[in-house]
């Protein structure tokens, strides 16, 4: 299926890269992630444009054809000018749906208030991606547990697999040897690399962290990693679309989605 939208564009490139099978089908794609199957945008099927009411359905018997093993039922719609609206049926049926803000950008700028403090660097040891994963936990910890617990180990075991080969990098602010927020970088096809997971310790916000490592990893892919477009996606409620806004990106298209936890 040839694919309109940048965000699943990248979104797809990322997870072949880091090891989940791709498979493109006429009307649809399916993704598979044998070894993390509570990662719901990892275990979907991405359709070429919503289905009408009478055929949910027979997405929803496909879906379970295709993914016996998962639980929660996911799918996206490639629409990059769709709005919720869009995803009707979905909503009809109980699915929790988002329309989620995608932003580009084919040049950075330092951030107003940029941090002068902290050090910018990749991560590169194991420690580091220790780090990364305590990030992380410290962001979500309202879904701590051995569930989430596993999930996030095996998506920070998935990043590093994605920079293994150079085409993109994991990024820190770290001060005094503590990383305060962290981001993905990687290059993602046609020109085009994609953020990931910029997340900030609860305990550093407000600081300039994340807006300026955003920088920092945006001018590395430009000058780097040879590529012509920086790719962001964001909950266009969220603070963090002043903060991309903020250094150079600009809102080009939405991305949908549409969930139900089993």
């Amino acid at each position: 299926m040839e694919l309109l939208s940048r965000a699943w564009r990248t979104d797809l490139a990322l997870l072949a890269g880091s090891g989940s099978i791709v498979e493109h089908h006429g009307t649809y794609v399916v993704v598979r992630t044998p070894d993390n199957p509570t990662f719901r945008w990892g275990n979907f099927l991405l359709l070429r444009r919503a289905p009408m009411q009478r055929d949910l359905d027979r997405w929803l018997g496909l879906f379970e054809e295709l993914l016996p093993d998962v639980t929660h039922r996911t799918f996206g719609v490639d629409d990059p000018t769709g709005d919720r609206s869009t995803l009707r049926v979905f909503a009809d049926r109980g699915f929790r749906v988002s329309v989620s803000t995608v932003l580009t950008a084919d040049e950075v700028h330092h951030p107003r208030h940029a941090n002068h403090t902290a050090q910018l660097r990749q991560l590169e040891t194991d420690a580091d991606w220790e780090q990364r994963f305590a990030l992380t936990m410290a962001c979500y910890a309202d879904e701590s547990g051995p569930a989430y617990e596993e999930f996030a180990r095996r998506q920070a075991e998935a990043e590093r697999r994605l920079t293994a080969d150079g085409s993109g990098a994991w990024f820190g602010a770290f001060e005094d040897g503590r990383m305060l927020s962290g981001l993905g970088i990687s290059r993602a096809g046609h020109g085009l690399a994609r953020f990931q997971n910029v997340e900030t310790h609860p305990e550093s916000r407000g600081r300039g962290l994340a807006g300026t490592l955003v920088h920092h990893a945006g001018r590395h892919a430009l000058d780097e990693l040879g590529v012509r477009t920086l790719v962001i996606v964001a909950d266009p409620d969220y603070h963090a679309m002043r903060l991309y806004q903020g250094v150079g990106f600009s809102s080009t298209e939405t991305q949908l989605q549409a969930e139900l936890v089993g």
